[in-house]
């Protein structure tokens, strides 16, 4: 089964962080998915920029609205994500939980569901 490890981060938590714990975390994080990766657990990963270079596209009773930045003001952002390989739930939350960043923030753990079967349940191409 395929997992998406949603790594939300806490920036006041983040920024008490001295540069070079940070690096230290990071340097970690980068053998560990290279690890994960050689395995053939680690599918793919990518950090994101921060919430205020995104915009927020809505449509709603035909009307198009495009925001700067996210919609909801959270204490909490999505600063990345790793799609990941394993067995089970069990097996993705001991994945999430060898990086460090749930300390800063929080990591959603979310089964990847089989476009395929949606594809073929509703008769598309």
């Amino acid at each position: 089964m395929q997992f998406l490890t949603l790594i939300h981060i806490d920036p006041a938590l983040l920024a008490e962080l001295p540069v070079e714990e940070y690096d230290r975390l990071m340097q970690g994080c980068f053998a560990k998915a290279d690890a994960l990766r050689e395995d053939g657990c680690l599918l793919g990963s990518q950090q994101l920029e921060a919430p205020q270079t995104a915009r927020t596209l809505r449509v709603r009773e035909g009307l198009t609205r495009v925001t700067d930045g996210p919609f909801a003001e959270t204490r909490e952002f999505l600063a990345g994500f790793n799609l990941i390989e394993a067995e089970t739930m069990e097996d993705a939350m001991r994945i999430a939980m060898q990086f460090p960043w749930a300390r800063f923030g929080s990591i959603e753990v979310r089964p990847v569901r089989d476009m395929q079967a949606v594809r073929t349940r509703v008769g598309a191409a």
